[in-house]
């Protein structure tokens, strides 16, 4: 099975043109060359063709797409695949690579809001309204030796805008759906100030399918709303952002007497406060920096069953960065790491780590860059692990890059694993130890001379050992949590874009994915073996159209098995003015009945009418 998913892979690779995926130009103008993208979560900013693993989307991208959730974007990203238990608001979680959910770290403008309360301790997308967001970057495979425990599958990091001027959307459509957002500030070459709000409401369907006869809509309402700040003060630079989300959404549960999804009056609400603040300056020929990142975070789900999570998070940082001589760039530093959560019964309790890092990129030969990366975790209860990581990339000539990379992983068990939330009895295995994992890649790159053709494909495998798992213990009939799994995941990732004659564009990903638990050889749930997405845009002198058609494989789903589906989305834009610009979408263009999850239900068609002002 695995040689024929690589052997497929590579034949679809040979199918179609190795086409582009750095940021957008303006098809319009067929002289535009398409930009070198460069990724900033790597700590040492780097050109994405150079970075294994690397995307990054902007701006210009998301509002291509249609994007207002987060998880609008990650389906098109070759090896990330999506879990939504309804699409409005619903829990929603991301897998790169076959890694489960808390495998995931998830950055805002630098700081980790991964939910110390969560079981696995994952993120969830489900509210993560897209509003003041300017760039998303994901880095695929172990990067625990850039930022510890959580990046055992990859780092998905969000940047948020400065705002000059006043941009102002509206929306409606569909589903009672009415979105708004105000996004103002004003900068200048010493610093300035920006502030957003967005809000996005829907009466939405029912998450629990309707074809299963569940009839009630469940709405969401979410609310987002930030802060940024930069300040120039000569040999002292300050920066902070703040970030604020509020969400209620009704959710479906598993009613008594059959436990079976289906309609119920449960909600979900949450409430969370983000941000980082730093200070910036010069000495020793080093740039450093000390920050303080926090997360504020309150759960409450309303059903039969009442929980309510509360977390909290710090992390202290001082990082230095610097070019020694011509050929090596350097950072490193040390942070400190405190995260409290509470468990399902009300208890709480803080897990610390204290850690030191360096990366450092050496430029060997021109054209030929090696990068090596070193991190050392001490943690307060699970003992101390040190992770490593080295890539190097080789441009070669006709525009091709080879690239590699080989790195290890760790997570440390969560709150709710290390106190055995949702267990009953006495655990036998109260001694729990951290995830690890070790995963390489190899990748070929190449970008025409004009920059309009760019394209790559990446070959992977990541392994993880001590895979922390929920299991039930006949000998104590009860449920506890172990160190018991071990899984590995193995892959081809296609993707790439053209700039065409006449204001036309197109974007190509595609993503073979062989997870299994390697213990018994089963496939991963919820991880399909073939996901893959494509858009043709057009540009004009006015505005332009994106057609986007994705599509997923059958997949394993605790619930059993899951239909594959293949849906398509259309956006237009139309620029009336310099200031104003008439926005247009409809999703699931062929109303295509499908399901993420296998229970959980999607919109129908539905069309959206909207406008942009910008000042």
């Amino acid at each position: 099975m695995r040689r024929l998913l690589l052997v497929s892979a590579a034949l679809s690779a040979l199918a179609s043109p190795c086409l582009a995926f750095g940021q957008d130009p303006d098809p319009a103008d067929d002289a535009t060359e398409v930009a070198e993208v460069v990724v900033t979560a790597t700590r040492l900013p780097a050109l994405q063709l150079q970075t294994p693993g690397a995307r990054v989307v902007d701006r210009r991208e998301i509002e291509r797409r249609g994007a207002v959730l987060a998880t609008d974007l990650f389906a098109a990203i070759p090896g990330l695949t999506v879990t939504r238990a309804g699409p409005f608001g619903g829990v929603a979680q991301v897998r790169i690579r076959g890694a489960a959910p808390g495998k995931t770290l998830v950055l805002i403008d630098g700081a980790p809001v991964n939910d110390p309360a969560e079981v696995n301790g994952a993120y969830d997308f489900g509210g993560l309204d897209l509003a003041g967001v300017a760039r998303v970057e994901t880095l695929s495979g172990p990067q625990s030796s850039l930022w510890g425990s959580d990046a055992i599958g990859g780092v998905i990091a969000l940047i948020t805008a400065e705002v000059d001027g006043i941009d102002l959307e509206a929306e409606a459509g569909s589903l009672g759906t009415r979105r708004g957002r105000l996004a103002a500030g004003r900068y200048g070459e010493t610093g300035g100030l920006s502030a957003y709000v967005s809000r996005v409401e829907t009466d939405g369907v029912s998450a629990a399918d309707a074809r299963d006869g569940n009839v009630e809509t469940d709405g969401m309402v979410s609310v987002t709303a930030g802060l940024k700040a930069r300040r120039d003060l000569g040999p002292v630079q300050l920066d902070g952002s703040l970030r604020y989300s509020d969400l209620d959404a009704d959710i479906d549960g598993f009613p008594a007497p059959r436990f079976v999804l289906a309609d119920t009056a449960d909600r979900i609400a949450s409430r969370s406060w983000s941000g980082v603040a730093g200070v910036s300056f010069a000495a020793a020929g080093l740039q450093h920096r000390l920050s303080v990142s926090g997360l504020d975070l309150e759960r409450d789900t309303v059903s039969a069953f009442p929980s309510r999570f509360v977390a909290d998070r710090t992390i202290w940082r001082w990082q230095a960065e610097g070019q020694l001589g011509d050929r090596l760039a350097v950072v490193g530093g040390v942070e400190h790491d405190a995260s409290t959560g509470s468990i399902s019964t009300g208890a709480d309790e803080t897990l610390t780590t204290t850690s030191a890092f360096v990366t450092g990129r050496w430029a060997v030969l021109t054209g030929l860059n090696l990068t090596a990366a070193l991190r050392h975790d001490a943690t307060d209860d699970f003992g101390e692990e040190t992770t490593g990581r080295l890539s190097a990339a080789w441009s070669l000539p006709a525009g091709l890059i080879l690239s590699g990379a080989w790195g290890t992983g760790f997570k440390a068990p969560s709150l709710s694993q290390a106190l055995c939330d949702y267990c009953f009895s006495a655990n036998p295995f109260p001694r729990l130890r951290a995830e690890t994992a070790e995963g390489g890649e190899v990748a070929l790159g190449w970008r025409s001379g004009d920059g309009r053709l760019e394209g790559r494909i990446t070959a992977y495998r990541l392994e993880v050992e001590d895979q922390i798992t929920y299991v039930f213990d006949p000998v104590i009939f009860d449920s506890v949590y172990v160190n018991l799994a071990r899984t590995e995941s193995e892959g081809i990732e296609l993707e790439g874009r053209a700039v065409l004659p006449a204001g036309f564009d197109l974007t190509l990903a595609y993503a073979a994915t062989d997870a299994v638990n390697a213990v018994t050889g089963a496939r991963l749930a919820r991880v399909p073996e073939h996901t893959g997405s494509a858009r043709l845009g057009w540009t004009g002198a006015r505005g332009g159209l994106d057609l986007i058609v994705r599509g997923e494989s059958e997949a394993v789903d605790p619930a059993g098995p899951r239909d594959g589906f293949v849906v398509a989305d259309l956006t237009g834009r139309l620029r009336l003015t310099d200031e104003i610009e008439l926005t247009a979408r409809v999703i699931n263009l062929t109303d295509e009945a499908y399901q993420q999850v296998r229970g959980y239900g999607e919109p129908g068609r539905s069309a959206y009418l909207g406008v942009r002002l910008s000042f």
